[in-house]
This record gives C-alpha cells, sequence and structure tokens, in this order.
C-alpha cells in the first residue's frame, strides 16, 4: 500500500538520496498489492516502451504446475504503455527486486514520463522491470491466471478508468495465451478481489481483445 507523503517530506527525502521510482505496468500497478511501505503513486505514461505477455525463464526450479505467463516490456520506438509510478524508499528496493526476481531493473528517464494529474515535485532514480532474457523460457505453452490478470486489470482500471482496461488488452502483445481459470482458488499469492462490475468489465475487455487474436 502506499503510504503518501506530503511535498516537503518527499523532496527532503529525494534531496537526502533516499528515494528511488519504479514503474509498475503489471502486477505492480495495483497499490493493493504493494507489500513494501511506498511513500508516492503518480499514475503516468511511459513511451518508447511495449508490453507484451511471455513465457517465464526456466531457472530449472520444480514447480507444482505449469508456470503462468508473465508480462514483461522491452523497448520499442512510438510505443508507450500506461502504469503507475511507485515512489519508494531506497531501502525497500532490495525487497521489491526480490518479488521481481526473474526480472533485471532498467533505468528511465523522466522525459520517457507523461503524468495523468500530479507529477513529482523532485527527482530520484527511475526504473522500470524487464523480464530476463539470459535463459530459455519454459518447456510448453504458458497460461495466463486469471488471478494475476484480474490484479493486473484493477489496478490499471483504479488508476485510468475503463479506458485504461481498454488500452491494456489492445496495446499488450502476445494475448493469445490461454487464460486458466483460478479467480475462485487463487495460484496468484498477491490476489485481489473484485467487484461483480469489475468483473464484468474485465471479461469483456478480454473477450474483446481474444476475439481479435489471430
Amino acid at each position: 500500500m502506499i503510504t503518501r507523503l506530503n511535498d516537503e517530506d518527499l523532496e527532503k527525502l529525494a534531496a537526502e538520496d533516499r528515494l528511488v521510482g519504479y514503474f509498475g505496468y503489471g502486477s505492480l500497478v495495483n497499490r493493493a498489492t504493494l507489500r513494501t511501505a511506498a511513500v508516492a503513486a503518480y499514475p503516468a505514461r511511459l513511451s518508447s516502451w511495449r508490453r507484451v505477455w511471455r513465457p517465464p525463464p526456466d531457472l530449472g526450479i520444480p514447480f507444482e504446475r505449469q508456470r503462468p505467463a508473465m508480462l514483461s516490456v522491452s523497448r520499442q520506438p512510438g510505443a508507450a504503455i500506461d502504469g503507475l509510478l511507485v515512489i519508494d524508499l531506497v531501502e525497500n528496493l532490495a525487497a521489491v527486486d526480490r518479488r521481481e526476481a526473474h526480472y533485471v531493473r532498467r533505468e528511465i528517464a523522466p522525459a520517457d514520463l507523461a503524468f495523468f494529474g500530479q507529477s513529482p515535485g523532485f527527482s530520484c532514480p527511475l526504473h522500470v522491470y524487464e523480464a530476463r532474457d539470459d535463459v530459455p523460457g519454459v518447456p510448453g505453452t504458458p497460461l495466463i491466471w486469471r488471478s494475476y490478470l484480474d490484479a493486473v486489470m484493477q489496478g490499471l482500471h483504479a488508476e485510468f478508468g475503463p479506458d485504461g482496461v481498454t488500452r491494456f488488452v489492445d496495446e499488450t502483445g502476445e494475448f493469445g495465451y490461454a487464460v486458466e481459470e483460478d479467480r475462485a482458488a487463487p495460484f496468484y499469492p498477491r490476489a485481489v478481489t473484485l467487484g461483480q462490475d469489475e468483473i464484468d468489465l474485465f471479461e469483456a475487455a478480454l473477450a474483446r481483445r481474444l476475439a481479435k487474436t489471430p
């Protein structure tokens, strides 16, 4: 969750090099899934990056079920994605890195971000997490866990409304993976609870997207 500090406190922490920012575009866009004491968050659009579903890396770790598809990003001129710039304390970054263990932190520039509403009045290092590409993906075709997809869509809906959900399904590549219906017994460890209006909106948006997928 976000414990929002006032602007004066944020500026002071930034001046002491105690803040770091990371751009959430998957589960990190949902404030309810955050597990560190982040201090601010700003809905934004990141340019020159594209979001895509991809198989998880094969790290040789036994797993009781097929590992799920994961969201990642890659640099692509002309592309852009919605997300949440989370401002956290530097001391919490190691915990976020552990959460994103299959990803690598990449630097992004403030100029790459267009904010929806308020923007940070301070500067600090900014990052986005990109999935590792130094190992092959797991064999077989991965599934998208519905419980994970729910968390992502709920976060984008909270920050950007229905248009954010529409942009997510329209702008995310490789949406052809099948969805594993685990909502009743979630596999995703940071699963969220949805209202019926959210369920209806998310399932309609996904159905439209899959209808367009070859």
